[in-house]
């Protein structure tokens, strides 16, 4: 085989492509990340640029390893049924960056790597590595070495369809923030629901209700547990048939909160969103409370607009909507095509009054799109 090997990565097709100099040797169907391009740590996106094989991992595995901290740790088998889990199997190709923006790629364990998904191939659907069939996997990894150039190519094509829910009071009827702070006692809550009234009404700036709400709650294990399942409990009216027909309708759904992330995430999972941009909340072992995110974007003013940009770069979408109930879901507006009001648990009259478009039931909001 030729020395001067490379490889190239089309985000926008799909595909790797093995070239030497007199051309194209093979070319393999891939998934790149569902969440686009991007190099930022714990982002789950794909770097793009320019990079070189690191490392290879696995060399006479049987097909079907399952690696775990780049460890042999048991055997999949292609008769088990498709699930979420992004397992690295059979070979890994562990890439490092060249260029100073991609450089923290060897440290952010991007692979090339066998997967459990070859359903999903051909489309994004990765956590930020480069998913490829087993028996591909194999054969490239026997036909490069450490050193072997590798470009990933940005995407230029603009696709898909990207939309961004609130989840207190849009998709769920309740506030989380206030449901924790109602398990302490009424004091607590009447305390906590006025300042997140005051927030969502633009009344307070957002980045001083935030940690003066968190340092009067303090919630526990139990109390999330239990706000978590509320969540699923008051899923407001039509939101479940609404996300169902934007997924058929090829929709990107991004929960984008100001809430905690573990308390959103099982409502995520009972609609079937894979997505969600919330803030980050610590326990300790015993269950009691250690803290949150308090960088998260999430947490102060501006911060949804941020997310939402990142998006932007990441996924190249044709179109963006934000929809939501708060004076942060309005301040989105600028950096989305259209923000859609949302009245349907609390009708805010700073938000009817600036909001592209306005429901008051989710099933609505098809006749705004």
């Amino acid at each position: 085989m030729s020395a001067d090997l490379r490889i190239q990565v089309s985000i926008d097709d799909q595909t790797l492509r093995l070239l030497d100099a007199d051309g194209l040797l093979r070319q393999f169907i891939i998934s790149t990340a569902a969440k686009g391009v991007g190099f930022k740590e714990g982002s789950y996106r794909t770097p793009t640029g320019r990079f070189q094989i690191a490392e290879k991992i696995g060399e006479g595995q049987p097909l079907g390893t399952i690696f775990a901290a780049r460890e042999p740790a048991g055997l999949w088998s292609p008769d088990q049924p498709a699930t979420e889990s992004d397992l690295i199997l059979t070979r890994i190709l562990r890439i490092a960056g060249l260029d100073p923006e991609n450089s923290n790629t060897f440290q952010r364990f991007i692979y090339l790597h066998g997967t459990n998904r070859e359903d999903l191939l051909g489309r994004p659907a990765s956590h930020g590595c480069i998913r490829m069939a087993n028996q591909d996997i194999v054969e490239l990894f026997d036909l490069v070495q450490p050193g072997t150039p590798l470009e990933i190519l940005p995407p230029v094509r603009h696709g898909g369809k990207l939309i961004f829910f609130d989840c207190d009071s849009t998709l769920s009827s309740i506030e989380g923030i206030d449901e924790l702070a109602r398990a302490r006692s009424q004091d607590v809550f009447d305390n906590v629901v006025s300042l997140t009234n005051s927030a969502m009404n633009g009344e307070i700036p957002l980045d001083d209700v935030f940690p003066r709400r968190m340092e009067i709650i303090c919630p526990d294990s139990r109390t999330c547990e239990e706000v978590a399942r509320l969540y699923i409990e008051t899923i407001t009216p039509g939101s479940r048939e609404l996300v169902a027909r934007l997924r058929q309708e090829g929709w990107t759904i991004v929960i984008l909160s100001g809430g905690f992330a573990p308390l959103i995430e099982p409502l995520a999972r009972d609609l079937g969103i894979e997505h969600v941009e919330a803030v980050p909340l610590f326990l300790n072992p015993d269950g009691t409370y250690a803290g949150y995110g308090n960088d998260y974007p999430t947490t102060r003013a501006g911060g949804k607009n941020e997310i939402i940009r990142e998006w932007r770069s990441a996924m190249r979408p044709e179109r963006v909507i934000m929809i939501g109930d708060g004076a942060s879901d309005l301040e989105t507006q600028p950096d989305v095509d259209l923000f859609v009001g949302y009245g349907g648990v609390v009708a805010r009259p700073r938000v009817k009054a600036a909001a592209g478009a306005w429901i008051e039931q989710m099933a609505d909001f098809v006749t705004v799109i």
